[in-house]
């Protein structure tokens, strides 16, 4: 499993304890796109980061990204705006577990300042040996799995539906948003890598 970890500004700090964090609960591959500190260039807001999680999914370099802002709101909010995209807000490692079983997402949102106190990089480790514990969509409680597994093929079905194909959305943003996306070199180097050759030439064509 390739997990992707992005960082806006405001939570660049948390980088580190995040990275670590997977490391210690996972054998997974982890893809860092920063940003690692508040001076690091491009600077990232949490719609750019959206754009970011959204092209990394949707093109299949990751199977998973993790990211988040200062409450975890706003990323959540941004990045379940792009089709195929299924994210949770977690605090805990309950919300984390209980994410996987019930939604089976495949992104998560982290509220990396509101509540980020003592022993906080203990709770990202406990999250994901919670989060990554058990294969996703199990359900919970089982009499509830077949219910919650036709839920989850009828949301998927709508985000489909309800949304722009990522490569429309991408040609009508403004490019002024997307060009700090395109100067992550981390980031460009992943989506390259993958076959999807129309998301790949839309991208390479924004001048950072």
């Amino acid at each position: 499993m390739k997990i992707g970890v992005i960082n806006e500004v405001s939570a660049s700090q948390r980088n580190e304890d995040i990275v670590q964090a997977i490391r210690e609960a996972t054998d997974a591959e982890v893809l860092n796109f920063g940003m690692k500190n508040p001076e690091e260039e491009p600077q990232l807001t949490y719609i750019q980061t959206s754009y970011m999680a959204a092209v990394l999914l949707g093109t299949k370099a990751c199977d998973f990204v993790v990211s988040g802002c200062g409450t975890g709101q706003g990323f959540l909010n941004a990045v379940m705006q792009f089709p195929g995209v299924s994210c949770g807000l977690i605090a805990d490692p309950l919300d984390a577990w209980l994410f996987s079983q019930i939604n089976g997402g495949n992104c998560i949102s982290l509220p990396l300042n509101k509540g980020y106190g003592w022993a906080a990089d203990i709770n990202l480790k406990y999250i994901f040996e919670k989060l990554f514990a058990d294969p996703f969509g199990q359900g919970y409680p089982k009499s509830r799995a077949q219910s919650q597994g036709e839920s989850r093929k009828i949301l998927s079905d709508l985000s489909r539906m309800a949304h722009k194909s990522l490569a429309e959305i991408l040609k009508n943003t403004d490019v002024e948003i997307l060009r700090p996306v395109v100067a992550n070199q981390a980031f460009m180097d992943a989506v390259t890598a993958t076959s999807e050759e129309e998301i790949k030439n839309i991208l390479k064509n924004i001048r950072p």
